[in-house]
């Protein structure tokens, strides 16, 4: 299939049809894969798959603890009743 490239502001992008769009399940986000002279567009259908067996991963080992601090010591909880 052949398409062109169009103007969009000061850069350019590719037009993809409705028909296209509906196929292949592209909602907002493609992943861009660039592979051996080639450019290849992948859906993105579940940003946050395998988020879960990621997160008991970190668990099993020890690494899921906060960078920061809930509380700031500056914080003055107060304010906010």
């Amino acid at each position: 299939m052949e398409t062109s490239i169009i103007q969009i502001g000061n850069s350019k992008g590719l037009r993809l049809s409705k028909t296209i769009l509906e196929k292949y399940n592209i909602k907002d986000k493609v992943e861009l894969i660039l592979e051996k002279g080639h450019i290849i567009l992948k859906p993105i259908d579940e940003p946050r798959k395998n988020w879960e067996e990621a997160f008991k991963e970190m668990h099993l080992e020890g690494d899921d603890v906060l960078l920061l601090n809930d509380v700031f010591e500056d914080e003055d909880l107060d304010e906010w009743n």
